[in-house]
């Protein structure tokens, strides 16, 4: 516990120390903060990724998916505090002298904070689009080819670093993570999405492997926590501590509950795989339209555009098994759309068109 509140010290020395040299850096901290944010996976990287290769979006999701969910249960096991409510509860500083944080609209998360979910999905998700993009280079034999593959590898990495780094920075900089927690979500992000570049069988799997795959990633997490709390112990002590110690009320959101993050990824993952087993997706992606450009296209602005639309739906939060149903099958609707939907809807009008022109 004494190594622990000495780590935990040391994180608000350099939380404070960033809300006061790095002011300036604000406006570009929170973006770097939204940009690491799991819900943008399945908004924009997967609908980029998934039209120009199937298999990198197929495993972007799982790995996102597993990776969340691998977080959640982290997050159970660590009983991480987060820095804005651990300074006013903390009894190490002397006379109640406990540091001022500043909170931002979005410091407010209300599960546990080890390791950083933020960090943890940026790492993952960006490390299978570079080592995709890496793969293609490898194969270049020549000499010339070999020298640039190296340079391209260097320029990638980088930038992966950067925007790993920029990421945990800003979730230390809003008060909502320790220094350590989002360099352990960093770590274990990677590993999660090393893990999932020797399991090709995900690009083969069936709906009903799918559907077990859901059962099992919801009733273990679901087992784990109902065992928990009849040992009385309450895996959801972190969410009275966000509302008690929240500069402003309107900030807490229920979608940052650890059970929100669970069933969004399980929406998700379960929408793949209807999506990839859909007559529709055999249809469009796999006929003689799916290896042209402008039918790529098509369906990332189409995703994009459709996907957008999506944040427009507001669900109701009054009930809370209400919103969670809702909140799954919101999530299922946007890869089915990425997945089906959409390419479908362009497959039809490019055939329409290419029989009026005949």
């Amino acid at each position: 516990c004494i190594k622990m509140d000495l780590l935990h010290s040391n994180g608000v020395l350099i939380i404070q120390h960033l809300q006061r040299d790095y002011r300036a850096y604000q406006d570009f901290l929170n973006f770097m903060s939204h940009v690491g944010d799991p819900r943008n996976i399945f908004s924009i990287y997967f609908p980029l990724c998934f039209q120009l290769n199937q298999v990198v979006g197929t495993k972007m999701i799982w790995v996102a998916v597993i990776g969340d969910w691998f977080n959640l249960i982290f997050k159970w096991i660590l009983f991480g505090h987060r820095p804005y409510w651990w300074v006013q509860e903390t009894m190490i500083y002397p006379n109640q002298s406990s540091p001022c944080l500043e909170q931002f609209p979005i410091t407010c998360e209300t599960g546990p904070g080890s390791p950083s979910g933020h960090a943890m999905g940026s790492s993952c998700v960006w490390y299978v689009m570079v080592t995709a993009a890496l793969s293609y280079t490898v194969r270049w034999k020549d000499k010339s080819a070999v020298t640039l593959h190296r340079l391209t590898w260097s320029f990638l990495w980088s930038i992966f670093w950067i925007i790993q780094i920029s990421v945990c920075i800003s979730r230390v900089f809003i008060a909502t993570h320790f220094p350590h927690q989002v360099v352990l979500g960093v770590f274990a992000g990677i590993l999660v999405a090393e893990a999932f570049e020797h399991t090709p069988a995900i690009q083969t799997a069936s709906l009903r492997m799918y559907i077990k795959t859901n059962l099992f990633l919801f009733i273990f997490a679901l087992g784990f926590y109902l065992s928990l709390k009849l040992l009385d112990i309450d895996l959801l002590w972190s969410v009275p501590k966000a509302k008690k110690w929240c500069a402003n009320p309107d900030w807490i959101n229920i979608d940052t509950t650890p059970f929100a993050g669970l069933v969004r990824n399980l929406g998700a993952l379960f929408g793949l795989g209807l999506g990839i087993n859909s007559e529709m997706f055999i249809t469009s992606c796999k006929g003689k339209n799916s290896c042209k450009i402008s039918f790529r296209i098509l369906c990332i602005a189409a995703s994009l555009a459709t996907l957008q639309l999506y944040n427009f739906i507001k669900i109701p939060t009054h009930t809370e098994y209400l919103f969670y149903i809702l909140s799954f099958c919101k999530s299922a609707a946007m890869p089915l759309t990425v997945v089906a939907l959409v390419p479908y809807c362009v497959h039809s009008l490019m055939r329409t068109t290419e029989k009026k022109l005949d």
